[in-house]
């Protein structure tokens, strides 16, 4: 099977700004990435968080490296741009991958971040 170069997509949503609740979130949008795409984590290449302006007491990069992934993989976390209307509290992902490649990507939208992909309900 040849290996394909890919990006998987996902976002999830927390209720209030604080370590516990984007510790937990983001820990579960991965595992959820990595299941969904029956991935590991040999065949990230890098990951990209973005997460809004109102979530400042845990970085989404130092959140997946607590619960255990990415040990070596490259991350990075940056500040989503801010647009009026835009959905509060959110945390986003790209994922890079180097994977044979079985279908299209599953991408994983979770909590309120659902309705930003109504297209992709479970």
């Amino acid at each position: 099977m040849s290996e394909s170069i890919y990006a998987i997509r996902g976002a999830t949503t927390v209720e209030f700004d604080s370590v516990s609740e984007i510790d937990n979130a983001v820990k579960e949008m991965f595992s959820e990435i990595l299941s969904r795409n029956s991935i590991s984590e040999e065949e990230i290449a890098f990951v990209l968080f973005s997460q809004t302006s109102d979530l400042k007491s845990r970085n989404a990069a130092a959140a997946v490296r607590k619960a255990g992934y990415c040990a070596s993989v490259p991350l990075f976390c940056v500040q989503e741009a801010e647009i009026n209307g835009m959905l509060d509290k959110v945390i986003r992902v790209l994922v890079q991958v180097n994977h044979p490649k079985n279908g299209e990507p599953k991408m994983v939208y979770l909590n309120r971040a659902e309705k930003l992909r109504p297209d992709l309900k479970r």
